[in-house]
């Protein structure tokens, strides 16, 4: 039985994470949960799965969780230190970390300097800070397993294999909605076509970072981090159908792939159960009935948001982290209907372009040059 802690309990990897909690009772228990302001979702995950404590974003949400609540009793917390609190608890065996955004980054390190086993789902918080996550996974003598569809595949093709003979990282792509949408037309795109992604159900946020292919680039910068990769060994192909989650390729020129259904309760369980597979209610993939399998380069003017994260990751420092705290606030703009599709990119990059870089190891600097880029992006956008 392993206990976890499940930061982000509301989302979309929160809700898959509980289906297998729901189906595997014997397997897994949760010990505590992290949300935002969904507080009717999670206080029927509250009343279904008994946690010892919970932490929300507000901590003047309190009285209104508790009255939907009703009679049933919990520990509430709220704020970072309560999501702090709920990542550490002693009685944790491992923390899905799968708060969106770069607020999800001081709980998982703290989980880590505690010693937990971090099943990882924000890729923000690698973006941010990879270096530091990483050395203390390592120092802590535990493990970061990624939860991304993408990440998990290279981890399943890593596996048995030597990391000295590979060649390069292969990561797949959808397209997004936009694969074959005129490029004249793209700066006229409306909010409610973005968020019609042709494969996956995912948030909005992540929803529209695949339509502008950013998802793609921050999972570039966390593969750098996760498996040691310099950017040039990391490739992003298109692969319209998504079967083929993410390959591996030796440098005996044979390539190794993860295939699957696009349903993301089976990378989930691979982290939650590793090194087991758990036998879930999906349905397995039937290559028999899924036609043609096709990938294609990506096409960069189409998709600018990807070169700019490989110049961030190459130019190292806290470029990755302006990268993210830029498009996590530019993405909001667009779902605000406050700036157009294209205005995405072309904020990041402006900027990206005003910032000077740093290098550092400071958990401490890296969140003030987030809150800088964000104040800066947001000035952007105000005085367009």
């Amino acid at each position: 039985m392993r206990s976890i802690a499940l930061l982000g309990s509301t989302g979309s990897i929160g809700i898959s994470a509980l289906d297998l909690v729901r189906e595997f009772p014997d397997r897994f228990k949760v010990h505590g949960m992290v949300a935002g302001r969904n507080l009717k979702r999670l206080a029927a995950q509250i009343k279904e799965f008994s946690p010892e404590c919970v932490a929300i974003k507000n901590e003047e949400d309190i009285p209104l969780l508790r009255k939907i609540m009703g009679k049933h009793r919990v520990e509430i917390l709220s704020g970072l230190a309560g999501a702090t609190t709920v990542a550490t608890a002693n009685e944790v065996d491992l923390v899905l970390a799968a708060i969106v955004g770069g607020a999800g980054l001081v709980p998982t390190l703290m989980a880590l300097r505690a010693g937990k086993e971090i099943a990882l789902a924000n890729k923000e918080a690698l973006v941010m800070a990879g270096e530091i996550l990483v050395n203390t996974a390592k120092q802590n003598r535990t493990r970061l397993l990624p939860v991304d569809s993408e990440h998990s595949a290279i981890f399943q093709c890593l596996q048995g294999n030597r990391r000295d003979e590979v060649d390069k990282i292969i990561l797949t792509a959808s397209g997004g909605p936009f694969l074959r949408t005129p490029l004249k037309r793209l700066d006229k795109v409306t909010v409610e076509q973005a968020l019609k992604h042709p494969n996956w159900k995912m948030g909005p946020k992540i929803t529209i970072d695949s339509a502008t292919m950013m998802n793609k680039g921050l999972e570039v910068v966390e593969a750098r981090w996760e498996f040691d990769m310099e950017p040039d060994r990391i490739e992003v192909v298109i692969h319209p159908q998504s079967v083929v989650h993410s390959m591996v390729r030796y440098q005996d020129g044979s390539i190794i792939a993860q295939l699957g259904i696009t349903d993301m309760r089976i990378p989930i369980a691979y982290a939650l159960a590793f090194p087991h597979r758990l036998k879930g209610s999906w349905k397995p993939l039937e290559l028999t009935r899924q036609g043609e399998l096709n990938f294609l380069p990506v096409e960069k003017k189409r998709y600018p948001a990807l070169s700019l994260a490989y110049e961030a990751l190459r130019e190292g420092g806290t470029m990755p982290a302006v990268l993210n705290a830029a498009n996590e606030v530019a993405v909001a703009a667009f779902l605000g209907k406050q700036i157009g599709f294209r205005q995405i990119h072309r904020l990041i990059d402006k900027t990206m372009q005003d910032h000077t870089c740093r290098r550092t190891k400071d958990v401490d600097e890296i969140l003030e040059v987030d809150r800088w880029a964000r104040a800066k992006t947001s000035s952007l956008i105000n005085g367009r």
